[in-house]
């Protein structure tokens, strides 16, 4: 009976969703604040249709978290058309490493002197926090690969690249916990957590990234084979170069958003030779209403458009259903009887202080207004990545009065995230691009 309830409530979430979609994006409202809102109501403290302990199911919520966040990652890397020497990529790689970091040290400073934490589970619960959130986030990132907005770009390389450049933190907030071997003065961690694993996750990814999409060029334009099935191509290239990069013991957050962006750069270096020009998937939606659309996949000028445009469309679907199933499930999760006090001024420490002196710094003398300083400060949104790396900490032993600690702060965390984000993204974006084409429009001259 439990089965067929869930069946049908399934069922009427997800015609709702795609029946309110077009109303949702003019309204103050995000999906990730309606599915929470359902999570809400589904679980023990509303319906009771289900009951998932954070400590007792960890490696099951860390599997579902890490599919959506790979899902996530690599849909990301796609939307990115920028080539890597691009100096674009200067403020993203600032937000990742430099931002980050002092997001970890701020969380951390707080933990031990306002939360009485241990100096490893302070360092973890920056870890946990610290990430910006590429599922929950898909709002404020980049539309497609011809928008180059600069706040746009700036959040969605920073998400993409910060799931992965949080992990040598949380190793070594495991490692002073006694969970993870940090090695001699440590050298393991320098060496292998902190600089292996990133290095050659990015590496792993690209070149897997490449290699793939390559491979499937050149059996579309030459043999007119391996057309269609483009969902396979993504869900291949996903699980091949997360599954490469974790054998590698490298980390495979870094390595799917590296196979995305590698796809997309073979698809931008191929359009710019053939003159496709800066807008490929229009050219491609052109072409493809003629209904001929293995013409398009095969032919040479717009068979690297198509594949990505496929690619990115079949995993844009895979993040919605990621989305939907795990902030369900962080919605049953909550309990306020469970609501620590200190989740009171820590939550508005953390978005309102943390954050902005975290981007400040990191951005200390870039070419960015102050207005796109604002909101990136503000649009630090936490979600299923901090999820991932909870379940991931806890799944490898944290003691529970550790960890009910930091499931508390981690859960209200990303539940007034997806709250106060989900009500301002809308209207403050729509600020910000109308301020920008008011702009756009003054630097055009009159004839």
């Amino acid at each position: 009976m439990v089965f067929t309830i869930w069946y049908v409530v399934i069922g009427v979430l997800l015609v709702v969703m795609a029946l309110s979609g077009s109303v949702l994006r003019r309204l103050p409202l995000t999906t990730s604040l309606l599915y929470l809102a359902v999570g809400v109501a589904l679980g023990p403290h509303g319906a009771g249709l289900f009951d998932l302990d954070p400590i007792e199911q960890a490696v099951l919520l860390e599997r579902l978290t890490e599919v959506a966040v790979v899902i996530s990652l690599f849909g990301a890397g796609l939307k990115l058309r920028v080539a890597w020497t691009d100096r674009r990529w200067t403020l993203p790689l600032r937000l990742a490493f430099g931002s980050m970091g002092v997001t970890v040290g701020l969380v951390a400073l707080v933990g031990i002197v306002g939360l009485g934490l241990e100096l490893g589970a302070a360092i973890l619960l920056g870890a946990v926090l610290a990430p910006t959130d590429p599922v929950l986030a898909s709002d404020v990132q980049v539309k497609g690969a011809g928008d180059q907005d600069r706040l746009r770009f700036s959040l969605t390389g920073e998400a993409g690249l910060n799931d992965g450049t949080a992990f040598p933190f949380v190793m070594l907030g495991l490692g002073l916990l006694g969970l993870h071997d940090l090695g001699d003065n440590g050298w393991r961690w320098i060496a292998v957590d902190a600089i292996w694993a990133a290095i050659g996750g990015l590496g792993i990814g690209a070149g897997l990234g490449t290699l793939v999409g390559q491979l499937v060029l050149h059996l579309r334009r030459h043999h007119r084979e391996a057309v269609g099935l483009d969902d396979f191509l993504a869900l291949g290239l996903i699980a091949l170069s997360y599954g490469v990069a974790l054998l590698a013991h490298t980390y495979g957050f870094l390595a799917v958003f590296a196979a995305g962006l590698a796809l997309r750069r073979i698809e931008q270096r191929a359009s710019e030779a053939n003159g496709v020009g800066e807008e490929p998937d229009a050219v491609v939606a052109q072409v493809a209403a003629t209904g001929k659309e293995e013409e398009v996949a095969t032919q040479a000028e717009t068979a690297p458009a198509y594949m990505t445009r496929a690619v990115l469309g079949f995993n844009e679907q895979l993040e919605r259903i990621g989305e939907v199933t795990v902030v369900v499930l962080v919605g049953g999760m909550l309990s306020l009887g469970e609501l620590p006090v200190a989740a009171l001024w820590f939550v508005p420490l953390l978005f309102l202080v943390i954050r902005p002196a975290a981007v400040a710094v990191g951005l200390l003398g870039s070419a960015t207004s102050p207005g796109q300083r604002s909101l990136i400060s503000w649009f630090g949104i936490r979600g299923i990545g901090s999820v991932y790396y909870l379940s991931y900490a806890i799944a490898h032993g944290v003691e529970e009065p550790v960890a009910r600690q930091l499931i508390a702060l981690t859960l209200i965390t990303v539940a007034v995230s997806a709250v106060v984000h989900g009500i301002s993204v809308t209207p403050l974006m729509n600020r910000y691009a109308a301020r920008s084409n008011a702009h756009e429009r003054e630097a055009v001259p009159v004839a």
